[in-house]
């Protein structure tokens, strides 16, 4: 059995991404800098990743554009076990509530356990965030489910739409600012729905521009002493799916949620969401190797190079 990649973790004990990866029921995690030559070549077929840890019983191949990476018996097992399922009310654990940002006029509100503190809002690729409450899981559900129809405010975004975004940021103040308008919309409902069960926990923007190597000038960047930038100011293609043979090889410059910014030279700045990884035998690729698997420009039509 080999090393199967199981995409990009956010570790609450280190901040900074953390390559994820499974061998039956034992794990491992690469730690990824900034500035650093990073690599790989996918090899055979895509096979499911499985679920729980538990290996894919019937051992299927899923779709090289899946973002799950799993097929669809065990996708339903691994949902069926989730908070977002509302399959498990009795949940002992402490909940908390938040406002993420992650572009002007993308805010959402969600919750998640503790115990992981802001791990979750790396995941999701939030740039800010600021705590709202916290409390038992059902009264963190129903203040999510308040805040959503009394603000406006969805509970998730596409991916799509934050990476879109990511060159052009605002300024840490006018980031921040469209966050603590919304919590002041928000604790004003107390006493309007609020659950009395939820403490409510003070204003705090949380930016985390500078954990996922992004600077404001519009460029996705390193941080720290490489000093590099996007290629033209910004992301100029994103990964749309793996292929046996394809390489896709750079240097990182930025992480957000599960995407890896790779400077290509050539192809410039270069998104990989590394849920496309899972259930992919994976080879080391030299930088040199660039991208040779399907692309397409943010917002655009997919470009096929290298290989095709």
């Amino acid at each position: 059995m080999e090393w199967q990649c199981t995409g990009l973790r956010w570790p609450e004990e280190r901040g900074g991404p953390v390559l994820g990866w499974r061998k039956g029921r034992e794990v491992r995690g690469s730690v990824l800098a900034y500035g650093s030559a990073f690599g790989f070549r996918a090899e055979g077929v895509r096979g499911c990743a499985g679920a729980r840890g538990n290996v894919c019983p019937v051992a299927a191949v899923v779709p090289a554009r899946s973002t799950g990476g799993r097929c669809p018996e065990c996708g339903r097992l691994d949902r069926a076990h989730s908070v977002a399922a509302d399959t498990i009310p009795d949940d002992p654990r402490t909940y908390r509530v938040y406002l993420a940002w992650s572009g002007p006029g993308m805010v959402k509100v969600g919750i998640t356990a503790e115990e992981r503190g802001a791990a979750r809002l790396r995941e999701q690729g939030a740039v800010v965030f600021s705590w709202l409450g916290r409390g038992p899981l059902m009264a963190a559900r129903r203040a999510e489910e308040l805040l959503r129809a009394a603000l406006g405010v969805p509970d998730r975004i596409p991916y799509a739409r934050k990476r879109a975004v990511r060159a052009r940021l605002p300024g840490a103040e006018e980031r921040a600012g469209e966050v603590a308008e919304l919590y002041g919309r928000a604790v004003a409902l107390d006493g309007g729905g609020w659950p009395e069960a939820l403490e409510r926990l003070p204003f705090e923007a949380v930016d985390h521009a500078g954990i996922f190597g992004i600077v404001e000038s519009g460029a996705s960047g390193a941080s720290g002493a490489s000093g590099a930038s996007g290629a033209s100011g910004g992301v100029v293609r994103v990964v749309t799916g793996l292929v046996g043979g394809g390489a896709v090889a750079g240097r990182l410059v930025a992480a957000a949620g599960p995407d890896l910014h790779l400077e290509t030279g050539a192809d410039g700045v270069v998104v990989l969401d590394t849920r496309l990884m899972t259930g992919w035998a994976l080879a080391a690729a030299s930088p040199e190797a660039g991208v040779s698997v399907p692309t397409a420009g943010i917002g655009g039509t997919v470009s096929q190079d290298g290989l095709f």
